[in-house]
């Protein structure tokens, strides 16, 4: 393994991060709003949808770790990960904008057209979104520059599915009139034209800087034998999974403002307070200078739980006190976000460590499997819940409860895994021959978390 300097430039995270802004757009899209259109505009049951969503997660589960076992194996002059960030824009661009197309036909067909864009959605959206993260573990090696990077990636997703909440709802009632469709397809469309360019940018301005030409080809078998053998990633996975609850919440927002609120405007705000709490991910890198990012990632879930607890106990009826408790709430929770995504990237390592092969792609591709198995869970799970509800006697008081007890088990299960985890510490450093830059970059790493 070779290396040039590897002190990121402020243009280089800058990039990086509007990358993660334009694919986000795509990502906060489906996963805020695509349930809404399936049910209310495209006209199909939430059962259907939520079939489609953990059909969806089933094929995820074959393709994606094949797919990131291809791009471990492959190089250009781009680089192994630049080159599926220069065409897979086009793709994602066209997907979205397809998958939010309000056809005329009758169910069945409407269902089977859901269900081949959505699939269609997930594997491409793999395999943007795999080399996205993946560029992590390759801008650098320094520990530190890749917490660094890790934040801005996260801030970047953070800030794409914000501006989505922010924009979308406005843009789709400036299109509304006279259409059937209530404006979603061309607010899309608009909408993935200016991430398209966010993420071209993204693509020039970030560089490859650890070689890994000299590494052997990684099988399929070598695929599965890199995340069994890596405990720390299982246990960092699992952690990010418990995000599924987070996602009901996400999901039923747009329902909890417009039935319950009697404002589906607020959805808007929920946009901008996630937007202006993205910005507590710049503490993140200051912390980890300090304390180690388990410490702070169990630090900053209690916290998040006394939050929604306090949130459950002062109820509904004041607009701007839901406000300000989800402004807390989100801004907490954002700063536990690039804590995973730089843990994740110092596995990279570790694997490194025990097998003597570099699977960066294989690594992200469980963040980026587990991110996409949350969402459709949480999609899945909503689409029941939202059946039960219009079942109730009282279905809007029914609703609130499903928001708060989603809320309450996000954060409590959250940190979970993290009780369990520090066992897998005295596996970290094996008896075993590397090279020393990968040794002291993977001691360096554990000190930090």
């Amino acid at each position: 393994m070779t290396t040039v300097p590897n002190k990121l430039s402020n243009r280089e995270l800058v990039s990086y991060f509007g990358y993660g802004v334009g694919q986000c757009f795509s990502f906060g899209l489906v996963g805020s709003f695509i349930l809404y259109f399936y049910t209310d505009i495209l006209g199909i049951s939430p059962i259907a949808a939520s079939t489609i969503f953990l059909i969806a997660r089933v094929w995820d589960a074959v393709n994606d770790p094949i797919i990131a076992g291809y791009m471990d194996t492959l190089d250009s002059r781009f680089g192994k990960f630049r080159p599926y960030m220069l065409f897979t824009p086009f793709l994602i661009v066209l997907v979205t904008i397809a998958a939010f197309y309000n056809m005329d036909a009758d169910t069945s067909t409407k269902v089977m057209y859901a269900g081949i864009t959505y699939i269609l959605w997930g594997t491409l959206y793999t395999i943007s979104d795999v080399p996205f993260w993946s560029m992590s573990a390759v801008m650098t090696d320094e520990p530190q520059e890749r917490a660094k990077a890790a934040t801005c990636a996260m801030l970047g997703v953070n800030a794409g599915i914000g501006a989505t909440m922010v924009i979308f709802p406005k843009l789709s009632a400036f299109f509304a009139e006279g259409r059937i469709d209530q404006g979603y397809l061309p607010a899309v469309a608009v909408l993935m034209v200016i991430g398209l360019g966010f993420m071209l940018n993204g693509f020039w301005n970030t560089k490859e800087r650890i070689s890994t030409q000299s590494c052997e080809k990684v099988t399929l078998k070598d695929t599965f034998a890199a995340v069994r053998k890596n405990k720390p990633l299982f246990f960092i996975l699992a952690a990010f999974f418990m995000n599924v609850f987070f996602n009901m919440v996400n999901g039923l927002y747009v329902f909890f403002f417009t039935y319950n609120m009697g404002d589906a405007g607020l959805v808007s705000l929920i946009g901008t307070i996630t937007l202006a709490s993205a910005i507590a991910c710049l503490a993140t890198p200051v912390l980890t200078k300090r304390f180690k990012k388990r410490d702070i990632f169990i630090a900053l879930c209690v916290m998040e739980v006394i939050a929604r607890v306090g949130f459950y106990f002062s109820g509904y009826d004041s607009a701007t006190s839901v406000m300000i408790w989800l402004g807390v709430i989100t801004t907490i929770f954002m700063m536990t976000n690039p804590l995973i995504s730089a843990m994740i990237a110092d596995t990279v390592e570790y694997s490194y460590y025990h097998s003597g092969k570099r699977t960066a792609a294989i690594t992200f591709s469980g963040q980026t499997f587990t991110g996409k198995l949350s969402v459709a869970v949480a999609g899945g799970i909503t689409g029941f819940v939202l059946t039960y509800i219009a079942t109730c006697r009282m279905p809007r008081k029914a609703l609130a409860r499903w928001m708060v007890c989603s809320s309450v088990s996000h954060c409590c299960l959250h940190w979970v895994p993290w009780r369990v985890s520090p066992s897998c510490r005295s596996t970290l450093l094996p008896k075993m021959s590397m090279p020393n830059c990968v040794r002291n970059s993977v001691v360096v790493s554990l000190q930090k978390g």
